[in-house]
């Protein structure tokens, strides 16, 4: 399948408050973010004309701009509606949606203070991150070479843009041997998460998930874990060992791009989509089209 290239589409983007022809959407070779990566940014869904999590995905975008030392220059309820704008401009009522903010072109050094904050908003058309047909089936993951690094080393709970160069580089390994995706450990040898999802395990119907201390804790994560609450599954979150996977019967990532998607394969590791990865996988699609009431 041919892909359209992302500089050269039809549409229409907003940036720094206005909508423009979306090939009108540049910044300039010297920009700040794109050789400091002081940029943060987010990744959202509309279904059926409403974006999900809307204002919880702005308020993180918010606060990942002042962990790097960054004000955005509007207001959380102007960028909601950007939002809501672009999408409608470009005809969406089911979408990605893709805000991102950054540091400008007026200084060019590791110090930044006075370069301008620029904020843009994409959508555009993208139904499954991973390959539909493959997802109930479960998809294969590889473990990744590097590690998500301690708290005390990068600004981790920020939706920062540099914290995203191991994910390429290793989702682009994986890809070449075959694989969906991989998996990320911890700096201290802990499960972590995939390159843009995180992850669960179930065992005995109990769901359990790392401890969101060195990654983000994600909106879907979180949607995730209430919709199974909420069905009576108990949900643990804990530091949980590599060795421990052979215990485990089911595995699924969440995320706003991959939503709910089971997993049959870590590396030396099996896992069979069953019932709670797959019912999960469905109450989550249901209640983002509003076909559920939230949990």
């Amino acid at each position: 399948m041919t892909m359209l290239p992302f500089d050269d589409r039809d549409g229409w983007i907003w940036m720094d408050g206005q909508i423009i022809p979306w090939r009108d959407a540049k910044v300039h070779v010297l920009t700040h973010g794109l050789h400091y990566a002081s940029s943060v940014f987010e990744g959202e869904r509309m279904y059926g004309g409403e974006i999900y999590k809307l204002n919880e995905h702005t308020e993180r975008l918010f606060a990942s701009a002042r962990v790097l030392d960054f004000e955005i220059p509007y207001t959380v309820e102007q960028i909601n509606q950007a939002c809501r704008d672009v999408c409608a401009k470009n005809g969406f009522t089911d979408a990605y949606v893709r805000p991102i903010a950054w540091r400008g072109s007026e200084m060019m050094a590791v110090s930044a203070q006075t370069t301008t904050i620029h904020v843009a908003i994409a959508s555009w058309d993208w139904p499954s991150y991973f390959d539909p047909a493959a997802k109930a089936k479960g998809i294969r993951l590889a473990w990744a070479k590097y590690k998500r690094p301690s708290p005390e080393t990068e600004p981790v709970h920020s939706k920062a843009s540099g914290l995203y160069m191991i994910c390429t580089i290793s989702k682009h390994a994986a890809e070449r041997d075959g694989y969906a995706d991989a998996m990320f450990l911890d700096w201290r040898g802990y499960v972590a998460e995939a390159t843009g999802a995180n992850v669960m395990f179930v065992k005995d119907g109990v769901i359990h998930t790392p401890i969101p201390d060195c990654f983000l804790d994600g909106i879907t994560r979180r949607s995730v874990i209430a919709l199974a609450r909420a069905a009576g599954i108990e949900v643990i979150e804990r530091h949980i060992e590599k060795d421990e996977l052979p215990t485990f019967s089911e595995c699924f990532l969440c995320g706003s791009a991959a939503e709910v998607t089971p997993v049959s394969e870590i590396g030396e590791f099996r896992f069979t989509p069953g019932a709670i990865s797959l019912s999960l996988m469905d109450k989550y699609a249901r209640m983002v089209r509003r076909e559920l009431q939230p949990a």
